[in-house]
């Protein structure tokens, strides 16, 4: 990355840390993808920690899910579940997990979070639920305010996200938002998270490098 570019996200970064903190949120910041992972891991992913994940491809991109699955956690995935009370099970340990992997479709220079949900799963647990959340986003996903935020969600997360799990969407085909009633519509719930009901429970690793969509 051009250094100057760098820089400017980096301070970026040491600003957005400040408002967070304003939010009952803790920020970290890392220069690369690599650097991100190591310090998640290292700091807070330990030996036994139970995990769990909302769909996410800043976590794979990253290289922190190849990461968990070579490391010494317990991570709970319900795509493993086979049969109905397989999931229900899988979902009880989820929701008291230690730890909630995810990233955020938006997040304002002032620390809000802006996040859009098909079923609820990823902003439930993001709200309430795991002990901790960990927040993984590159600085592509940076906005200035929340109605920003809600144009990214719409016109630039949701188009991709809906081609990469092959909904049948009008943002799918159009590559922008139909405000739809699709069965498939992945924007059934949009939640603005302006601050942390508990001190330091979300932690967001913003990264310099792009991530995700």
């Amino acid at each position: 990355m051009d250094q100057n570019k760098l820089a400017a996200r980096k301070n970026l970064a040491e600003t957005m840390i400040k408002n967070l903190a304003k939010r009952n949120m803790e920020g970290f910041f890392a220069e690369t993808k690599e650097e991100a992972v190591q310090l998640i891991m290292e700091k807070f992913l330990t030996t036994g920690k139970t995990v769990c994940f909302g769909g996410s491809m800043s976590l794979t991109e990253s290289g922190l899910m190849a990461a968990i699955a070579e490391g010494d956690c317990v991570l709970y995935d319900r795509t493993k579940a086979v049969t109905p009370e397989e999931l229900k099970d899988m979902k009880a340990k989820m929701i008291n997990s230690d730890y909630f992997l995810m990233s955020t479709n938006a997040i304002t220079v002032e620390g809000e979070l802006i996040n859009i949900d098909g079923r609820g799963n990823r902003v439930s647990y993001l709200c309430y639920g795991p002990e901790h959340v960990i927040i993984l986003a590159g600085m592509n996903k940076v906005v200035s305010t929340v109605e920003d935020g809600f144009r990214r969600v719409r016109d630039i997360a949701s188009p991709p996200n809906t081609v990469r799990l092959n909904k049948n969407t009008p943002c799918a085909e159009t590559g922008r938002c139909g405000d739809c009633y699709s069965e498939d519509c992945i924007c059934s719930q949009i939640v603005v998270t302006r601050r942390s009901g508990e001190k330091n429970r979300i932690k967001v690793m913003l990264v310099a490098e792009e991530l995700g969509y």
